[in-house]
């Protein structure tokens, strides 16, 4: 079993089981649950395990962030079998009956973008990267090159009712191909061959239509779907199981597309065109507010998942008009929070928060990504995310006001720059600088107390979902002068004294001084920071030598040995350099129980004559990272 596989276990676990989950998908960091019964959703115990960065109940929607491994854990998860489930979103809110009508808004499309998201985001680089070429004379626009490069680019923008019918089908429970014909029919040659120009009028028998161009638009497709699922399924109960599969696709083309092609759809395009008339009015009136507001607002926004009410704002812009305003002033957010990562990296003392900021401001900047930061340091410590909010405003507020565009709907990173190519492009760079700059410098002088949540596991590391475990307060001797050495629960459990286990070897403390733990966990941590002196073929025990002297070893069970290996999984190897909370073993501690063998695990100090006295924890149950022993030179 991988580390993957044990945390996706934990997670079901402590949402009540797979049978109380309805609907299971995720975004680019977390992964979302619709319930059948919230109050099983244990927020606490989540927030506890190694390589869950957050968990929260945002709109009724039960969010567990991971980060960088999302797509490991999901895929860990089906893989598994603990989510059988095969609902869709509108079946799972119904089955668990809750949410608002706001949340029930923003998740739904929260399910029919992300989907989408990645070929936007694809084809936007495309087009920005052909800008470039362009620009620089690098390729003609009249060469071939250049037209099928531009054909990639603008496929996803031209078919996007396309994308949606089919992601919208999935979201609301519809054949996703009967959502695709139905959709497909405003893009067929023959329609669109009826229009010399937008808002011509023609007869459906007798009927006027209005006809528009549908291409590139967003909310027609979605509205149409939405309608198509009711009617599929008025359909269904009214027609016969024998002749369903001919019949309801049928009478769904006959319905809907005229419907759409007389109501439904120049309703979405001139409610698009409203939405994104009355952003440039907001722009035009003020772009400096519109800006700041955005700017010092979007991660409380996505916090919640209220930013998904402005997402299809701004791929609508983008589609309909080739630019959008919002997507910049949003970026400022980004880089703000890159920044509180900085500021916390040249504040904090303690060498493990430095390492985490560090490892989080990573993939902030070069891949959009905030979660790590967003709750493993603003949030966490306050003073951070005030100062970035600040930051955000002012760098929101002053490109609103430079009217900065993007090109395509790109995470803000670094590495999307060329999106943000237009010729507002060097207020873009001025802004993020100042995002970034005044977030860090506002953060290193806010400061924050490193004392908070240091007896709870650090978030997860975006390198390494389950390396960071917060070390609790350095313990002192009982006189409180003499300096001491101290190592940190590598497992979770209860523990025993030496003399209690079941190995004469170990219960004479033969090997050395130190404590056992019955562990209710597979996953193995390093104690402290040192290197990996022995590494077992068979990775049932390792020694680690601190970078104090100690050598430690870790004992995963008794007899276990015998295993030869099997069930257990290694995550370092000998002579490797590991830090304090970095994942050193895993194992499937439900089969290695099953074939019988004691799971009591020795954690002892082998060079144990070096030390005046090895003080054990008084706590009967330890979680990793928790003071575990205290080691007084002599």
């Amino acid at each position: 079993m991988s580390e993957f596989d044990d945390l996706a276990r934990k997670i079901i676990a402590n949402l009540g089981g797979a049978e109380n989950v309805t609907h299971l998908t995720h975004c680019i960091t977390r992964l979302r649950f619709t319930l059948r019964d919230t109050a099983l959703f244990n927020i606490e115990a989540l927030n506890r395990l190694p390589g869950v960065i957050m968990a929260i109940n945002s709109n009724e929607q039960c969010q567990v962030v991971i980060g960088n491994n999302v797509t490991k854990i999901y895929d860990a998860i089906y893989a598994a079998g603990l989510v059988s489930t095969t609902d869709s979103p509108a079946t799972a809110e119904k089955k668990s009956g809750k949410g608002n009508i706001v949340g029930a808004v923003f998740n739904k499309m929260s399910s029919i973008l992300v989907p989408v998201v990645p070929a936007l985001a694809g084809a936007g680089m495309i087009k920005a990267l052909l800008v470039i070429l362009t620009t620089y004379n690098l390729l003609a626009a009249d060469t071939s090159t250049y037209k099928i490069l531009a054909a990639a680019s603008n496929s996803v923008f031209y078919f996007l009712p396309l994308f949606l019918a089919f992601s919208c089908a999935r979201s609301f429970g519809t054949n996703p191909f009967v959502s695709v014909a139905i959709v497909g029919a405003l893009l067929e040659p023959n329609f669109i061959g009826l229009m010399q120009a937008p808002g011509d009028i023609v007869t459906f028998m007798g009927i006027p239509v209005v006809l528009m161009k549908y291409s590139s638009t967003l909310i027609p497709a979605i509205l149409s779907i939405w309608l198509y699922s009711y009617v599929e399924r008025f359909l269904k109960k009214i027609i016969h199981q024998s002749i369903e599969s001919v019949a309801v696709p049928m009478l769904g083309l006959l319905i809907m597309v005229p419907t759409i092609a007389i109501v439904i759809g120049p309703i979405g395009v001139y409610l698009g065109d409203g939405i994104g008339h009355a952003i440039s009015y907001m722009t035009g009136v003020s772009g400096i507010l519109t800006g700041a507001l955005i700017g010092g607002g979007w991660t409380i926004l996505v916090m919640f998942g209220l930013h998904w009410g402005l997402v299809p704002v701004m791929i609508n812009n983008i589609a309909m008009h080739g630019s959008d305003t919002i997507k910049p002033a949003a970026a400022m957010a980004t880089f703000s929070q890159a920044g509180v990562a900085l500021g916390v990296f040249l504040k904090a003392k303690d060498k493990k928060l430095k390492s985490f900021a560090l490892s989080a401001m990573i993939p902030a900047l070069f891949a959009g990504v905030t979660e790590p930061v967003v709750y493993g340091l603003s949030v966490k410590y306050k003073r951070p995310l005030v100062a970035s909010i600040i930051a955000g405003t002012l760098a929101g507020g002053f490109v609103g006001g430079m009217g900065t565009t993007v090109i395509a709907y790109v995470f803000p990173s670094i590495t999307t720059l060329p999106a943000f190519m237009t010729d507002t492009f060097a207020y873009y760079l001025i802004g993020l600088s100042m995002a970034f700059g005044l977030s860090a410098i506002l953060t290193y002088l806010f400061g924050f107390d490193e004392e908070i949540g240091s007896d709870t596991a650090v978030k997860m590391s975006p390198a390494q979902a389950s390396d960071a475990v917060t070390v609790a307060d350095k313990p002192v001797s009982a006189a409180g002068t003499l300096p001491v050495n101290y190592l940190i629960s590598p497992l979770m459990g209860t523990v025993i004294p030496l003399d209690r286990v079941k190995d004469p070897v170990f219960a004479s403390e033969s090997v050395g001084e130190g404590i056992a733990i019955i562990p209710e966990e597979g996953l193995v941590y390093s104690p402290v920071d040192g290197v990996i002196s022995k590494l077992f073929h068979t990775h049932h025990a390792i020694c680690i030598t601190s970078d104090d002297g100690a050598e430690i070893i870790i004992h995963v069970g008794l007899d276990t040995v015998r295993l030869n290996g099997k069930y257990f999984t290694a995550s370092v190897s000998e002579g490797e350099r590991v830090t304090a909370g970095q994942l050193l073993l895993s194992f499937d501690i439900d089969a290695i129980r099953a074939e019988g063998y004691d799971l009591t695990t020795p954690v002892v100090v082998s060079n144990t004559s070096d030390y005046r006295m090895i003080i054990p924890t008084e706590q009967q149950t330890v979680r990793s990272g928790n003071h575990l022993l205290t080691l007084q030179p002599e």
